[in-house]
């Protein structure tokens, strides 16, 4: 492939210093002033394709820090409930489907996704959704994947032959979920590929990808394939741990069969230690407001005795962890086991934290991977459930302060994947011309856009990967044009992505001429 030299760039918060930045085997090999002949780094053999990007600005490319690639791939196929407000109105939507389209044929499921019941005024329950759909198959799964809603018929799907509700929650539904959320090799692999070219229209050079699935042998076949979408780094399972630790894989090594391309690598180990807030399973201290008897606290998924071996034990094998936790006592105890093993890695999510805990995460130099998007979805069903205790769910500015590193990400399919909407949230608290929520947890631009680049300088220091992305417009510069938050978010949210690259090779590539 050959050198690339993108002429008349600007950095971000640079407007007054144009640069031309020279990528040459798949690395930034300079970056220059404007019009002065490249150098430093690796000098280039063989010319270069000169690309005027016009005064647009050059930020490294975008990761998202926390997805479920596969599913949210399948999700961009199917029915969006998240707007609904109600057990009737997500009944109304599907009805609205059926209505539209005719019913998917072979006994198979209309499947929808995104319902936030936790405050509705009605029950989901399979009677309501049978009234709109009859002997159709209908499950909808929750905004935060941890729960399902089904119908009679969509519960016979799932090999239930009776339920009390139709509404399935965490154990009930975990077992059952592979009828909905797997497809068949050929089919995933084409979907992927396809949520990759469109993740690349914003501007994303990487994914960590926590698919519940066996990722090895997933994204070698991908690879084998000749994946050549985006970075991926494809976490581990307890349940396939064995299968990793045999191919003595280690944090960051590239997958295939035999080693192929390094955009793939392998990623933490993943544990699930709690519930969510939408299902109240995610586990506090401090019960859920009107919850009474031995669940009102939430769930612990993985008791510390389980998961402070586990940690070791990857640990010991040079893998990195990633603890899902939600709730105040899950993140504590996820603390406990972190300093409890030596393990290296992240809690994910980290949405209500003690400001103890906050330091400790500081102390322990462990990253909160967080998703800004959540607070969002979840500002109005956090105040009813978490009554007195907002002020601490979701505190990013008060992370960074401690000097946590933080890493902003989707967990998409709850959220869409697009990192300039976890920016958005991040920075102004607010979506829908609503006032922000707590906006004295809000982070700045530069420390969001920090936050999702994977550690990248904005500044494209020279020897780093040529995974960039030209902008429209420099989203430093936005406030000084959006006083007001709404505005600003809303700008955040539709930042225009004109190219990107990875590994010197354009993704999208939308640049006129």
């Amino acid at each position: 492939m050959p050198a690339l030299l993108l002429t008349n760039a600007r950095l971000a918060g640079r407007p007054d210093r144009p640069v031309d930045v020279l990528l040459d085997d798949g690395r930034i090999a300079a970056a220059t002033p404007s019009r002065v002949e490249p150098v430093g780094g690796s000098r280039r053999a063989r010319p270069a394709e000169v690309v005027d990007v016009d005064g647009r600005t050059v930020v490294p490319g975008l990761w998202d820090a926390h997805t479920h690639l596969t599913q949210w791939a399948m999700v961009r196929q199917r029915l969006d409930v998240s707007a609904a407000t109600s057990a009737a109105h997500a009944a109304a939507l599907v009805r609205d489907r059926l209505d539209l389209a005719a019913p998917p044929t072979g006994g198979t499921p209309l499947v929808g996704y995104g319902f936030r019941w936790a405050t509705w005024p009605d029950d989901p329950t399979a009677a309501v959704l049978d009234e709109v759909a009859g002997d159709v198959p209908v499950v909808l799964l929750s905004g935060d994947l941890h729960s399902a809603w089904a119908s009679s018929a969509g519960l016979r799907f799932l090999g239930i032959a009776e339920h009390p509700t139709g509404l399935l929650r965490e154990e009930e539904w975990m077992p059952a979920s592979p009828r909905i959320v797997t497809v068949g090799d050929a089919v995933a692999d084409a979907l992927v590929a396809d949520a990759a070219r469109a993740a690349a229209a914003r501007g994303v050079v990487g994914v960590v990808d926590f698919e519940v699935a066996d990722n090895l042998a997933a994204w070698r076949r991908r690879v084998a394939g000749g994946w050549d979408g985006l970075r991926v780094r494809a976490a581990v399972w307890e349940q396939h741990l064995d299968g990793v630790l045999a191919a003595g894989l280690r944090d960051g090594d590239p997958l295939g069969d035999p080693v192929g391309s390094d955009l793939v690598t392998q990623g933490p180990l993943k544990v699930i230690s709690d519930g969510s807030l939408n299902t109240l399973t995610a586990y506090c201290f401090d019960a859920y407001a009107g919850a009474v008897g031995p669940d009102a606290h939430g769930v612990l998924n993985v008791a510390t005795d389980h998961l402070v071996p586990l940690m070791n034990r990857a640990h010991a094998a040079g893998l990195r962890c990633a603890i899902h936790a939600i709730g105040d006592r899950a993140n504590a105890l996820a603390l406990d086991a972190f300093e409890a093993s030596g393990a290296r890695g992240s809690v994910e999510h980290a949405q209500l934290l003690r400001a103890d805990d906050v330091a400790r995460f500081a102390a322990l130099g462990v990253t909160a991977s967080v998703q800004p998007e959540h607070a969002m979805d979840d500002r109005d069903v956090a105040e009813e459930l978490w009554p007195g205790r907002t002020a601490r769910a979701f505190p990013l500015a008060e992370l960074r302060a401690a000097g946590v590193p933080l890493t902003l990400g989707s967990d998409a399919p709850v959220a869409p994947l697009d990192p300039w909407t976890a920016l958005a949230a991040a920075v102004t608290r607010s979506r829908d011309g609503r006032e922000p929520w707590h906006p004295e947890q809000r982070i700045d631009v530069r420390a969001g856009l920090e936050a999702s680049v994977d550690g990248r300088s904005l500044d494209l220091a020279v020897g780093g990967p040529a995974d960039l992305a030209v902008l429209d417009v420099d989203p430093l510069a936005l406030p000084a044009a959006h006083d007001d938050p709404a505005d600003l978010a809303d700008a955040l949210r539709a930042v225009p992505v004109a190219g990107t690259l990875v590994a010197g090779r354009w993704t999208h590539h939308a640049l006129a001429g």
